[in-house]
């Protein structure tokens, strides 16, 4: 955590849910803390004193918050020694957390605590039960599932998380007090180009503006995997896989509507929820541009690539395994070099999938796949054998769980299991925080076209440098890179 005020008072001001726990804010006019993401009114920088943990907030004699309770922040909760439990539970929420006590129970083991004390949590913060979040979360899936596609209501039904019709229309009549047909209409938006031997689901996802739609898809086009993913034509296509489910998705931009437009096979249905999640985390539709740029311009070395970026957003990943092979790959090589080795593995290692683009025939590889390869199948594909181990290795962490490169997770514990990993370092965790994690402050002080954009400086001096620009320096390095390309 930095220890910069502005920096601090910054990400409060923002509520943004990914500092919360990270830091907790003191008032000293009302002698109260809180947690960042407190929706109490925002009180003056001078009257604000930031602190690492609740104890230290409270060692200064500040009393806490009873509408925000900094005691179950993440990584603060009493039953909380895993760590962000909070953040954890509402990015399962959008990705669709069974309700069953399945699913709970399968969310608790992760935090070493029952299903009993994960709902206590729930409650206590949110004011809900997991089921009654869960139910809330599938309801409003559906009613955009009816109000935008012609998927059959009961495909609906099982799309959103229902396990019957019966429990859906009984859901639905008491939320809304309608049916679910009422909302029934066929969305009107014309696909861009035909789309052969399937017709896909079309839905929204909104954002804040300004966007930069075109920055986004340059970053991405020249990142690509071969095989599984295309930048064309003012739109993004992939393949992809979750589970068992296996179908491709195009993504467009509506600006007049200040969405995006997502088409996808009806076989990625019943995955919905994790679908679009990801969709958000890839596109960065949650940032907040307006208070990231009015932040980052304060700096004049960054004023004038703020004003001709408006909207930056950072790229995220489709999938957190995938994109940290990719980082892999690309170490001491161009990005295109990159691109060549990513091709052959996903030619290696990926399942063949059947879609309407020539370009798009197989899925990402799994991290399962990849950690029972021999490290000489890996490194035949022309890949130096150290970094084929480091990415056979690394798919055994994500294949047994013990490491998770999910959106929202605890950053620095995630840096600290990647660089552990023989021949990941400083950099490639940082990337791959940044990217995978969702996390706004990285920083891969180590990047070359980085420290020459700052004037040809060592590590130390850009992390140095850097602090001016927190808790944004994901976004900051992201107007860097593009300036030095």
């Amino acid at each position: 955590m930095t220890h910069d005020p502005a920096a601090l008072y910054n990400a409060y001001a923002s509520r943004d849910p990914r500092f919360d726990g990270v830091f907790f804010v003191g008032v000293t006019s009302t002698g109260i803390y809180c947690r960042p993401v407190c929706t109490a009114r925002t009180p003056k920088p001078s009257n604000c004193r930031f602190f690492t943990s609740a104890a230290a907030a409270e060692q200064a004699s500040f009393r806490p918050c009873m509408r925000c309770r900094p005691e179950l922040a993440p990584g603060n909760a009493p039953v909380d020694g895993a760590g962000r439990v909070a953040g954890r539970i509402a990015h399962r929420i959008a990705e669709g957390l069974p309700a069953e006590n399945g699913g709970l129970e399968a969310l608790a083991s992760e935090f070493h605590m029952s299903a009993r004390q994960l709902r206590r949590i729930v409650r206590e913060e949110l004011g809900v039960s997991p089921i009654q979040l869960v139910l809330t979360r599938r309801l409003l899936l559906a009613k955009q599932l009816l109000t935008e596609t012609s998927l059959p209501v009961i495909d609906v039904a099982y799309s959103s998380g229902f396990s019957s019709l019966r429990r859906f229309n009984d859901a639905f009549r008491r939320r809304y007090g309608m049916p679910p047909t009422a909302l029934r209409k066929r969305v009107a938006e014309p696909a861009a180009g035909p789309l052969p031997d399937v017709e896909p689901l079309t839905l929204r996802l909104a954002y804040r503006p300004p966007f930069d739609w075109e920055g986004v898809l340059a970053f991405l086009g020249m990142r690509t995997l071969k095989g599984v993913e295309r930048v064309r034509q003012d739109e993004y296509v992939r393949t992809a896989r979750m589970g068992h489910h296996v179908g491709w998705l195009r993504v467009r931009h509506a600006p007049a509507e200040r969405v995006l437009l997502v088409d996808l096979t009806p076989s990625l249905a019943p995955v919905l929820p994790s679908v679009l999640a990801r969709l958000r985390h890839l596109f960065d539709l949650s940032a907040r541009p307006d208070l990231i740029a009015e932040a980052l311009s304060r700096d004049g070395r960054l004023a004038a690539a703020v004003a001709r970026r408006p909207g930056l957003r950072v790229p995220g990943a489709f999938d957190g395994f995938e994109l940290a092979v990719r980082a892999i790959l690309g170490q001491q090589v161009t990005v295109k070099g990159a691109t060549t080795l990513a091709g052959r593995f996903v030619d290696a290692f990926g399942e063949p999938v059947a879609t309407p683009y020539p370009e798009l025939t197989r899925a990402a590889p799994t991290p399962e796949l990849v950690a029972a390869a021999e490290v000489a199948q890996v490194a035949a594909l022309g890949i130096p054998r150290a970094r084929a181990a480091t990415i056979v290795a690394l798919a055994g962490e994500v294949a047994s769980g013990r490491l998770r490169l999910d959106a929202g997770g605890d950053a620095a514990a995630v840096i600290d299991q990647l660089v552990a990993l023989p021949g990941i370092g400083p950099w490639t965790a940082q990337y791959v925080a940044m990217r995978a994690l969702r996390w706004p402050d990285a920083f891969p002080k180590e990047d070359v076209a980085l420290r020459r954009r700052l004037g040809g400086v060592r590590p130390a001096e850009a992390e140095r440098q850097s602090q001016v620009w927190r808790p944004w320096r994901s976004y900051a390095v992201l107007h860097l890179w593009q300036r030095s390309a």
